[in-house]
């Protein structure tokens, strides 16, 4: 249905529909009357309703969306989720009838707040996400807005062979968007040679606030449908208005706009000029959501390089690599990226001393990108850089990163710059803001240095990142956010810093935008003039003026809406120990869940393994991000500490949480989920019946004792019906087998076994073989093949089976219990020695390494998890020593490798690998990912689907491109169940089992056992 002018409307609005967001709106129950008290509101979602928007208002919602990257926080009405362009161009009409605002979003990645606002957000990256069409010939692509960069790119390689590819390449581009890329004209590490996401645009498909649908191109602009009336009679009105304007102020925008490469502060109306050739594609580029909502875009496409070669250059601060840029400049680079060396030491700290490879002597780092036609012409290329750069006299160390591996490493130090600077190794904490500025790459180094001095006078430190070869810095600072005082010296310091940039010819803004966080310095930076000609240009597009309010013209405050403002003051007591992570004055729960700050690596589709259950719903309510938004909205509207622990929407986002602890290591940030999760249902469930499921997979190791003794009449009752009615009536899935439960002698003997293979002989470095409850009750071979190889390896091997880890009641949030459990463990193997504690089964090894401290607040805790170790690790450490694998059996020469969470996130993804290649093992096809089991989550009935989801994420893949002989690697239990569920014609191997020397070894170290001894837990588990 149309107006009297032609613009689309909607019907006759109908009751509020609740439930499943396909069929319209969703509203919880107990906001309902919330939000029919709200008539405008209760307007707007009936009239989404009607129209079949997706839409949710629900308070978890809205929590999830009232944050980006940035230091703000507005909490929207409701979000919708556009399925095509007449969703969208409904929900504007919907809008403008209501006077609602509208705010369009993409990857929510947005440091300067331009995807947080009242009213409704558009979420575009849930179904609007298609590459539509590749054409190679005229160099373009035509996308969805809600497509992610890095998809985009991979796509255009794949279709065109690797001829081309779409060049913006922002540090977010694995989850930020094209629609956000033209929102706020993204730039990325290749901007020295490719420019601005403005430099890129062809067309762009619109929506504005009046229900025109109109296309921006290199000339003008149009109706996107010629046949329509409306649109077609707004392109000429609006055409006619933009070009007077334009013709009003030639010399302001001459003169003010487009002075320097990476100027994206204010509306780039200096492609309104004639000698633009009045280019409103690029002109609507950088308006970030104001102007009118992109529903579509023409990009172009770039040849791509057939060789590049990374050169990494070290100098002793980043005044000094600033200072070389122009001389780099000369050898054309594709891109001159920089950091310093905080970034650096918090990567090592958090992940690891191997995470950072190849990098140079120096305390500031310059990446640069040079390619050409070949590598040799490359390679001589960089020789002359590196020669010239040698005579300037201030490089420290320079050298070619030819090794990939190093490659990948470098730039993910890069990438990973804002969440790694957030959260810093030295303690403390750095915000965006002032994360922005640039100016003219020969003016760089000056425009630091005195930055510095200012940031000295204000007491604060700023880690130092960024595009140095485009003069685009991205500095993060150390505010304090939290108090009056600190926001006083933000405002201040912010202002300052503004005026600092402006005198260096610079702008507030290189590729973020302006948003909440520098709208309101616009004026330090442009006339009167260029300011009223910005206000009449927004007028003109968006005459309803509900399209993202707040910013650019008319903004709001810099310090208005700050997250951390207004959080209560309150203890909520925990049993993990979160203070090594807390700042001063402020609760560690409430320091631990605000450690978010919003960049969305947990969003991404590939690389790492964080998050999973994302990956496989594609919902934001089950990304890392999602749930510590809405545990962060908690702390803070929760009345009382009791009442925020009952949270029902805290504990509707962490259902589908894994605890596969990945992001406690992919996380820039260091969001630690696994342990919030279970944190959180330690106190939700205090007093409450618990679900089933944390009965008969939590208490799992109270069960083994008991099927242990019984396991032939258990696993004969399991094979029957019988078996489904038991798993039913325990609360867990009837589609998954249950596995085979080992008798409670089978382990001894396997371990009887490996000591009389070993022989008697003294070794020189012993260890202890923790043999954990999943190992004794499912897998007793492997506890063997664990102390042969061990013994193989020159270890004397003592056998400990008196101790659990407490890993199912942690994962369940039965924290009393588990820290029973742990305390009895740490007595256990306190022995006095500092000897490896070598466990089999990963889950369990990370569990008293990480866990045992966190939970049990002694000394003995800390020496004991600082010895243990996965099985793997040990086993490559020994690699790396000098010893080489004698399995019995010829190694496979070629293995699936599925790394088990656990063992990733806390000992590293690199050991299994390492053993292999040593075994023999040429060609590992890595199943990047978690395999969906993940201890009971995939065994539970209500998350058997969602595990299977996950499965798809690299595992099953893995399993369907590789043929039925090739070896299947699943150190961890859970994984090798997931494995027999997706294919039961190859089971799941352990490490130890492909490296096994089998029982006819000659004699080594010796091997000897304390199975003899018994504790009470020993009793207790057995």
């Amino acid at each position: 249905m149309t107006d009297s002018a032609g613009r689309p409307v909607l019907h006759d609005p109908e009751p509020l529909q609740q439930g499943s967001l396909t069929d319209g709106v969703r509203v919880d129950a107990d906001d309902r009357a919330g939000t029919e008290a709200r008539s405008p509101a209760t307007a707007l979602l009936r009239e989404l309703a009607k129209a079949g928007v997706p839409t949710d208002a629900s308070p978890r919602r809205r929590s999830e969306y009232s944050y980006d990257a940035s230091n703000y926080r507005v909490e929207p009405l409701a979000v919708a989720f556009p399925r095509t362009v007449e969703d969208v161009v409904a929900a504007v009409a919907a809008c403008r009838a209501s006077g609602t605002a509208v705010i369009p979003r993409g990857g929510g990645t947005s440091m300067a707040g331009n995807a947080v606002g009242p009213g409704l957000v558009l979420d575009f990256s849930r179904h609007m996400d298609r590459v539509l069409v590749i054409d190679e010939e005229a160099k373009t692509v035509d996308v969805e807005p809600g497509v992610v960069l890095a998809t985009l790119s991979r796509e255009v390689e794949r279709a065109t062979s690797g001829r081309c590819t779409f060049a913006p390449d922002p540090s977010s581009k694995n989850r930020a968007t094209v629609g956000g890329a033209i929102g706020n004209d993204a730039c990325g590490n290749h901007s020295v040679r490719y420019g601005r996401t403005s430099d890129h645009v062809a067309e762009i498909d619109l929506v504005t606030s009046d229900g025109a649908r109109l296309t921006a191109t290199e000339t003008g602009l149009r109706a996107t449908d010629p046949a329509d009336p409306f649109s077609a009679a707004r392109a000429e009105a609006l055409t006619t208005s933009l070009a007077r304007l334009a013709q009003d102020n030639l010399s302001t925008f001459r003169l003010e706009l487009g002075r320097i490469p990476r100027q994206v502060s204010g509306y780039h109306l200096d492609n309104l000029l004639p000698e633009k050739k009045f280019n409103i594609a690029r002109a609507v580029v950088g308006s970030e959501g104001t102007w009118a909502v992109v529903v579509g875009a023409r990009m172009k496409l770039v040849p791509k390089p057939a060789s590049a070669l990374l050169v990494c250059l070290g100098y002793e601060d980043v005044v000094d690599a600033a200072r070389d840029i122009p001389t780099i400049l000369e050898f054309s680079p594709a891109a001159v990226e920089g950091t310093d060396e905080a970034i650096v030491a918090t990567m090592r700290h958090r992940r690891g001393p191997d995470s950072v490879l190849g990098l140079p002597d120096g305390r500031a780092w310059l990446f640069v990108d040079l390619d050409g036609d070949d590598p040799a012409s490359v390679r001589a290329q960089a020789d002359r850089m590196l020669a010239r750069l040698a005579e300037n006299g201030r490089l420290v160390q320079g050298r070619a990163a030819a090794d990939p591996a190093e490659r990948a490493s470098l730039w993910r130090v890069r990438e990973d710059g804002a969440g790694l600077s957030s959260r810093l190794a030295s303690g403390g904490e750095s915000w965006p803001g002032w994360e922005d500025s640039a100016v003219a790459p020969e003016r760089l180094a000056d425009y630091l240095s005195d930055l510095r001095e200012l940031l000295a006078e204000h007491k604060l430190t700023g880690v130092m990142y960024g595009h140095f070869g485009a003069g685009c810095m991205h500095i993060r600072i150390t505010y304090d956010l939290r108090s009056e005082e600190g926001r006083e010296v933000f405002r201040r310091f912010t202002r300052q810093a503004a005026e600092l940039v402006v005198r260096h010819g610079g702008s507030l803004s290189g590729e973020h935008g302006d948003g909440r966080a520098r709208s309101e310095l616009l004026p330090l930076m442009y006339s009167p003039e260029a300011m009223a000609a910005f206000s009449e240009c927004r007028r003109l597009w968006d005459p309803a003026g509900i399209l993202n309010p707040g910013s650019m013209t008319d903004p709001d405050p810099m310090d208005a809406h700050l997250a951390l403002a207004g959080v209560p003051e309150r203890e909520w007591r925990t049993s993990f120990d979160l203070r090594p992570a807390a700042s001063a004055g402020t609760d560690p729960w409430v320091h631990a869940v605000q450690g978010c700050i919003g960049v969305g690596r947990c969003r991404a589709d590939s690389g790492g393994v964080m998050c999973p259950s994302y990956r496989a719903t594609r919902d934001e309510k089950d990304s890392t991000r999602g749930r510590a938004r809405v545990l962060q909205d908690m702390v803070r509207g929760a009345r009382t500490v009791e009442e925020g622990w009952r949270s029902e929407e805290a504990r509707e986002v962490l259902d589908l949480c894994l605890a596969c602890k990945a992001c406690s290591t992919d996380c820039p940030a260091g969001v630690d989920m696994a342990t919030y999760k279970s944190e959180f249902f330690s106190h939700y469930y205090r007093g409450r019946l618990r679900p089933r499921s944390h009965f008969s997979l939590g208490w799992l190791p109270r069960w083994l004792k008991v099927t242990g003794r019984l396991s032939g009449l258990v696993n004969a009752v399991l094979a029957t019906p019988l078996g489904k009615v038991a798993a039913a009536a325990g609360g867990l899935t009837t589609k998954r087998a249950l596995p085979r439960f080992a008798g409670a002698g089978e382990w001894r003997r396997e371990i009887a076994d490996a000591a009389r293979a070993a022989g008697e002989a003294e070794g020189k470095d012993s260890v202890v073989l923790f043999v954990d409850t999943f190992t004794r009750g499912f897998r007793p071979e492997v506890a063997g093949a664990a102390a042969r190889v061990l013994a193989d390896a020159g270890n004397a091997v003592e056998c400990s089976a008196d101790a659990c880890c407490g890993l199912t009641w942690i994962s369940t949030g039965q924290l009393g219990t588990a820290k029973r459990l742990l305390s009895k463990a740490a007595e256990v193997l306190d022995d006095g020695t500092d000897r490896p504690i070598v466990v089999v089964e990963p889950s369990c090894a990370a569990a008293l390494r990480k866990d045992l401290p966190e939970l049990v607040h002694t000394e003995q805790a800390k020496r004991v998890a600082a010895r243990v170790r996965s099985f793997a690790a040990h086993v490559a450490d020994r690699v790396s020593a000098g010893w080489e694998p004698s399995p019995a059996r010829p190694a496979p020469q070629q293995a699936v490798l599925q790394t088990h969470c656990h063992e990733y996130s806390v000992f590293g993804a690199a050991a299994q690998r390492a053993a292999l290649k040593a075994a023999g093992v040429r060609n590992v096809v890595d199943a990047n990912g978690c395999c969906g089991v993940a201890g009971n989550f995939g065994f539970e009935a209500n998350h058997y689907d969602v595990s299977m989801q996950v499965a798809e994420n690299a595992l099953a893949p893995a399993l369907r491109t590789t043929d039925r002989d090739v070896a299947v690697l699943t150190d961890g239990f859970s994984c090798a169940r997931q494995v027999d569920q997706l294919d039961p014609s190859r089971p799941g191997l352990h490490l130890a089992q492909v490296l096994d020397p089998g029982t006819t070894t000659a004699a080594g170290p010796a091997s000897t056992t304390n199975t003899d001894r018994r504790t009470k837990e020993t009793e207790e588990l057995r």
